[in-house]
């Protein structure tokens, strides 16, 4: 007979929503998820950068009328994932460097340095889904934003 051994509980967080693929859906996808992480306690920044430019993205290159955008966060042991969704697989992102008076085109790469890693994930087709992680543990010397350090009411002791 094998003695159990004790598990050890691991908290998974997740939040979805699904958006039309406008500035006002991306702008929600950021406001929506920015209330999400308050909620959970986490830090706001940089999520809160990288959830704007993955959903302004979805919203401005990949708009099919009548598909939606979907966000998804999800948390696991100290790694934010942040999914966005959209129903254009033929259009992969990639960063470009533009010139420095361009008005546009820095969103990847922006998400490519505040984000601890990124990806595209194809399919099923049409879809595609831009994903980054967050490494939520602070590193030395660099404490968290936006996170208040409270425990939800019923945690505390």
């Amino acid at each position: 007979m094998n003695p159990k051994s004790p598990e050890l509980p691991v908290t998974i967080r997740n939040f979805s929503v699904q958006l039309s693929p406008t500035r006002r859906g991306a702008r929600l996808a950021r406001l929506l998820a920015t209330e999400q992480l308050r909620s959970w306690g986490l830090p706001l920044d940089p999520a809160r950068q990288v959830i704007a430019e993955l959903s302004a993205n979805a919203a401005l290159h990949s708009r099919v009328p009548g598909r939606d955008f979907r966000i998804l966060l999800y948390v696991v042991a100290d790694t934010l994932r942040i999914e966005v969704t959209d129903t254009c697989a033929d259009r992969l992102p990639r960063p470009q460097y533009p010139t420095a008076d361009a008005e546009s085109g820095r969103g990847l790469v922006l998400v490519d340095s505040l984000a601890s890693r990124w990806g595209v994930a194809e399919g099923p087709v049409p879809r595609k889904t831009v994903w980054a992680e967050i490494d939520l543990s602070p590193e030395p010397g660099k404490p968290c934003s936006g996170a208040t350090g409270d425990l939800p009411q019923e945690t505390r002791g």
